[in-house]
């Protein structure tokens, strides 16, 4: 059976050969009949594939086969699979899919990053029109862009054993500015936290105490929460699951609102009935990323703090962390795969060296023994060994 489901899965997966080349992956449906329209097409990609490639030398490979290819073997398992398909589908337009793999080189690379870099951010408003907004960002073309050819060449040639062409990817990189780092003061804190609503402080008091992104806080589900063993688990980026030992605070923040939801951790009253929304005045429902960062939006200057976003709580945390501990530590709580990663908050580190530095260009405040209680401390010393 080419299609089934996976335990635990709502959707269907497909699984078929072709060729002598097995082709997996999640259809995304729930119903058979939609699940078997999306392994239709994916056979229709796979024959496509195998064609284009057996049109060519063993050695040799068009971009489309190899992007075809490398999406089944790496990005249809990324979380954002069909944005990874949107990528693949603009460089295609971009390079060309018969270009030759050996004809892709740093000419051809400088011109689509150049286009890349030359497009607008595009966002549908309220009144349904698409407008055009700013320039993407550097970040954004090395991530919808350079880094996904890098790994399509780079695979063809590494692990296929394709002729590719010579690229300087370093020279094709572009610059990011370095995440910044928004440390929350006590009493910038205190004062965000005046201005939440119940249900909603709960979860942004989470937050500055475990450094945890915001869909970590929305996901979290009562079965993740350990109150015997004072741990809890979240689910990150790409999956990635880690578990957190509880601090007092949290447990009791934890243990207070236990019985608030069956499944969900943070919830919020509603404060009227809302058909549309199937909302029923002064009943609890699951906290929504739209109401969290409403509350952060409306908070956050009503408390007179600004340059203040919710992933500062996150910053806020690692930092403190941080200056209690070290890097290790401040890199297992926020889940960093590379301790390099966390070094962005090494300024803690900075603040409290600049500190002990400060001590040492005033020797006046530093309490000192003078030369003769020195002397007798080293002449008991050397009589007692």
């Amino acid at each position: 059976m080419s299609l089934y489901k996976r335990p635990g899965k709502d959707t269907y997966s497909y699984d078929f050969v072709v060729r002598g080349r097995r082709f997996s992956g999640d259809t995304g449906a729930t119903k058979k009949r939609d699940a078997k329209a999306v392994e239709d097409n994916q056979r229709e990609i796979a024959k496509a594939l195998m064609a284009a490639e057996a049109a060519l030398p063993s050695d040799r490979m068009g971009f489309e086969a190899a992007a075809l290819r490398w999406y089944h073997e790496i990005g249809q398992h990324h979380k954002n699979y069909e944005t990874t398909l949107k990528v693949l589908d603009w460089l295609k337009t971009q390079i060309g899919g018969n270009t030759d793999l050996m004809d892709i080189d740093d000419a051809l690379v400088a011109r689509i990053v150049a286009k890349r870099r030359g497009e607008r951010v595009s966002r549908r408003h309220a009144d349904g029109k698409i407008h055009e907004g700013k320039l993407v960002s550097p970040a954004t073309v090395n991530r919808t862009c350079t880094q996904p050819l890098r790994e399509i060449i780079l695979r063809a040639r590494k692990v296929w054993k394709i002729r590719t062409g010579d690229v300087r990817w370093g020279e094709h990189l572009l610059r990011e500015p370095q995440e910044r780092v928004r440390e929350a003061s006590i009493g910038e804190e205190d004062a965000i936290m005046s201005q939440l609503e119940r249900g909603y402080d709960d979860a942004i008091r989470f937050a500055f105490l475990n450094g945890c992104r915001r869909m970590e806080i929305l996901g979290l589900e009562w079965s993740h929460v350990d109150f015997f063993s004072r741990r809890f688990t979240v689910t990150g980026k790409g999956g990635k699951i880690r578990t957190i030992p509880m601090s007092q605070e949290t447990f009791d923040i934890l243990w207070s609102i236990k019985d608030h939801h069956p499944v969900k951790v943070f919830t919020f009253v509603a404060k009227r009935t809302v058909k549309k929304e199937q909302l029923v005045r002064g009943q609890r429902y699951p906290l929504s990323e739209s109401g969290l960062k409403s509350a952060m939006r409306r908070a956050v200057p009503a408390a007179g703090v600004v340059n203040f976003r919710f992933h500062d709580t996150r910053h806020t945390a690692a930092t403190r962390v941080l200056r209690a501990s070290n890097l290790r530590v401040a890199q297992k709580l926020l889940g960093h795969a590379d301790v390099a990663t966390t070094a962005k908050y090494a300024h803690a580190l900075d603040d409290d060296l600049r500190a002990a530095l400060e001590a040492t260009a005033n020797p006046t405040k530093i309490p000192t023994k003078d030369d003769a209680t020195v002397a007798k401390e080293f002449k008991i010393k050397r009589n007692s060994e």
